[in-house]
């Protein structure tokens, strides 16, 4: 099983926006119910770094890019970053009701 975790480190004066953004994403997400997904967002620390992990059901496509509040956070967030989101392929070893 693969994940994908995105880190996101945020200007310290968007934190709150992309708070509150990400609140919108989940409310929108849970109206649409997507199958084959799951997906989670929480912040480091730090308190200006945010950290994304996402599951895709093997041999399906990722639901998400396909819900306008989706694509909307996706474009709101390339202001209120820092540096680059970093993405990176994770391989599950071991889980306890974690992941799917």
């Amino acid at each position: 099983m693969k994940i994908l975790m995105v880190r996101s480190s945020i200007k310290p004066e968007h934190v709150m926006d992309v708070e509150a953004a990400v609140q919108r994403l989940f409310s929108a997400i849970e109206r649409a119910r997507p199958a084959n997904v799951r997906y989670a967002s929480s912040m480091l620390p730090d308190g200006e770094t945010f950290l994304a992990l996402l599951q895709v059901e093997e041999g399906t496509e990722n639901p998400l890019p396909a819900l306008p509040a989706f694509r909307e956070f996706q474009e709101r967030l390339k202001a209120w970053v820092a540096s680059p989101p970093v993405a990176e392929q994770l391989t599950v070893v071991g889980s306890y009701r974690l992941f799917g």
